[in-house]
């Protein structure tokens, strides 16, 4: 006699209701990535053309970390101004993540407004890459540029990157000088200190240029106090300055993809959807749950991070972890499959660059160490909620699969209960 199928003895297991409502929660996340994301976040966002003047200089401020919720502002501005006389950029950061400073780079030399970037007052390591890709370099009384060596941190401490990391930015680097008309050899020194350059750089110095110094070697066209200044050196003094700020959208997608605020969403999505598996209907902790993967997923895809492979490794491992908790007894396979694929899918939603590169950054951010060290992290804090979840409701509808309900209540010898209450007589009589 053959048993009812595992289908089957899903239906069975799962409450009523939400075994139809379990592929709603992942097609709710999908729609939340693929249409939520950029279509949506440019869709809403609104409007900073200039009308096609091109009398118009664009004013766009890159301050602070080089993060991944920049990539997208930088595009806006470029998008929205086809036809501006130029394109400031006014920079001033010690870096930030690589991947976001080559997206940042790829936009920039696809552009077909004249781009200048304004170091005012330092355009340390990611901050060099952009500032290399822009068709004009000017800068500030006091300014620096370059120091671009990718790190990563071990142990608390910065720490040097493997030799292919250091190859990949030497590279983007040269070739970032090089389409824009400059000396790669100097782009390459401010990556890699194996790079001499008499009279420039010793070996084993990375390059950091100074106003004076950038001027020496021919890297800055103009010195400038301020950007009223540069305009006036520029002849654009008469144009019309438009300073582009970020919208609602980018900002939101900054703040969502912090590393704080995207681990505590994936904390809550998953923690969510596994206390709504154990609990009947569809009630808030599953909304929570599904509202923080969409966000989650909403402002990776802003940033250009997600895509349908993220998702569907997300939903095979929510499905695998079902299975494992209604259907296969123990925890076998199936767990740790889902457990791999879930992480797998977090993981690599958090990681721009090629994975070749993403793994030899390592603890960097963007590295793919740093993406699973960070979901690990999250999902242990859903691991310790859904214990906390437990301990509270220790005899609730929530983690009733833990719970025997059944009782074996007293009985005459020869009988069992049923589950009725009733009493049935097993064997035989002798008359």
């Amino acid at each position: 006699m053959t048993g009812p199928s595992l289908l089957a003895r899903l239906r069975r297991a799962l409450p009523v209701g939400l075994g139809a409502r379990l592929p709603l929660l992942l097609l709710a996340v999908g729609l939340g990535l693929q249409l939520l994301g950029p279509t949506l976040a440019r869709a809403l966002a609104p409007l900073a053309s200039d009308g096609g003047s091109n009398d118009t200089v664009v004013v766009v401020p890159i301050h602070g970390t080089i993060d991944l919720g920049l990539v997208p502002f930088v595009q806006r501005a470029i998008d929205d101004h086809p036809n501006a006389a130029a394109i400031v950029l006014d920079v001033d950061t010690h870096g930030g993540r690589v991947d976001a400073a080559v997206q940042i780079r790829d936009s920039l030399l696809a552009s077909d407004v004249p781009v200048v970037a304004f170091v005012n007052r330092r355009a340390i390591s990611a901050g060099a890459l952009i500032s290399l890709a822009a068709d004009h370099i000017a800068f500030a009384p006091g300014g620096s540029m370059g120091a671009a060596t990718p790190v990563q941190i071990e142990d608390g401490e910065m720490q040097a990157v493997g030799e292919k990391m250091v190859s990949y930015m030497r590279a983007e680097m040269r070739a970032t000088a090089e389409a824009t008309g400059r000396d790669g050899t100097l782009a390459e020194a401010m990556v890699d200190a194996d790079v001499e350059i008499e009279g420039v750089v010793a070996a084993g110095k990375l390059l950091t240029l100074t106003t004076q110094r950038a001027e020496s070697v021919g890297l800055t066209e103009v010195v400038a106090d301020d950007l009223p200044a540069l305009l006036r050196e520029l002849g654009l003094e008469a144009a019309e300055q438009v300073d582009v700020e970020e919208n609602w959208a980018e900002s939101f997608a900054r703040f969502v993809t912090d590393p704080t605020v995207s681990g505590l969403l994936m904390s809550l999505g998953v923690l969510g959807i596994m206390v709504e598996l154990y609990s009947p209907g569809f009630g808030i902790p599953g909304s929570v749950g599904v509202a923080s993967l969409v966000l989650f997923f909403f402002g990776h895809a802003t940033v250009a991070l997600v895509g349908w492979e993220e998702l569907i490794l997300v939903g095979l491992g929510m499905v695998a972890l079902a299975l494992e908790a209604f259907v296969i007894p123990g925890f076998g396979v199936a767990g740790i499959a889902g457990i791999l694929l879930v992480v797998a899918g977090l993981a690599l939603a958090l990681v721009g660059a090629p994975l070749e590169v993403a793994w030899d950054l390592g603890t960097a951010p963007g590295g793919i160490l740093d993406a699973i060290g960070r979901v690990i992290v999250a999902l242990a804090a859903t691991l310790v909620g859904m214990g906390i979840v437990v301990w509270l409701f220790p005899r609730s509808a929530l983690p009733k699969w833990l719970v025997l309900d059944t009782r074996i209540r007293d009985h005459a010898p020869g009988t069992v209960a049923s589950d009725q209450g009733s009493t049935q007589s097993h064997g035989a009589s002798i008359d």
